[in-house]
């Protein structure tokens, strides 16, 4: 297989994580091409997010669906933030397919994370913005009006208050005093990553958390908060998929959930000991590269 693999756009963190991958994709006898436009198999990228030199990576992502080739993208996970790596084929979402489909119930403990008791103490809705320049929000409208129209149809049912939470990389204008017992906070953020650092905290009086794709929903599930999210999120098999439920809330068993989610990222020793491409390059073989 060849892989024509894109290491010049990635933030510096990246850096190790990509000279994981290269290594075992060459010892495992496929070619890898560094930064150049070829003819692959496959190409490999950082995030989806088109921010800074990373937007550099849109038209190698252009390309590649444009072709109908598939392209594995890489990025920070969610489970253990900036130790453990996202890795799948077509995106980093549910959209993506991270060659999960037989696991077992292995390596959810290696995260460290208990699935808290579902909770329905907390008061507020909190819903969480992500970044218009990333994929992920792709066929998406304007951030604003996605988020009024959030607040609208919540309104609808419950006056309970309403937290709006933008993405740390992404303030948005939102007028709060437009609605009754709607407030905005902007997360904290720790300067070296861009990572809000408070997230958890702002869960102890959630009743529940409103996102469309990112990682955040992650966190509040894992955390006992029931979130409402699109068909999209990683966490669409054990999330609300209408404000039909928002005075009383699906909260379904998550343990077959956690096992799979297990196997969408990746600590640096498992990447370079090939155990992520073994079962991406089985996968691209099986459904892509026929």
């Amino acid at each position: 297989m060849k892989l024509e693999i894109w290491t010049e756009y990635g933030p510096l963190n990246s850096e190790p994580i990509f000279k994981a991958f290269i290594k075992r994709v060459k010892d495992m006898g496929d070619e890898v091409v560094l930064n150049k436009l070829t003819d692959s198999d496959v190409a490999v990228i950082w995030s989806v997010l088109w921010l800074g030199r990373m937007r550099n990576y849109k038209k190698i992502w252009q390309r590649y669906k444009q072709a109908n080739k598939p392209i594995i993208v890489i990025e920070v996970g969610g489970l253990r933030r900036n130790k453990s790596f996202k890795i799948a084929i077509n995106g980093v979402n549910r959209k993506a397919d991270f060659a999960n489909q037989e696991v077992d119930d292995k390596r959810w403990p290696l995260f460290k994370h208990t699935l808290r008791p579902w909770q329905q103490r907390g008061q507020k809705i909190i819903i969480l913005g992500q970044h218009n320049a990333s994929e992920q929000w792709a066929g998406m409208p304007e951030m604003k009006t996605w988020l009024e129209s959030q607040v609208q149809q919540i309104r609808k049912l419950t006056d309970r208050p309403i937290q709006i939470r933008p993405h740390p990389r992404n303030n948005i204008g939102f007028d709060v005093k437009k609605y009754k017992n709607v407030t905005l906070k902007n997360p904290v953020i720790d300067v070296s990553t861009i990572d809000d650092t408070d997230f958890k905290d702002t869960l102890k009086d959630a009743w529940a958390v409103v996102n469309h794709s990112s990682n955040p929903a992650i966190e509040a599930v894992i955390n006992g908060i029931p979130v409402f999210v699109s068909e999209a999120s990683l966490c669409y098999e054990v999330g609300n998929h209408s404000f039909a439920t928002i005075n009383n809330p699906v909260m379904p068993d998550r343990t077959s959930w956690a096992n799979k989610l297990s196997y969408t990222e990746w600590f640096p020793d498992e990447i370079e000991k090939g155990l992520p491409w073994t079962r991406i390059k089985k996968r691209l073989q099986e459904a892509y590269l026929k």
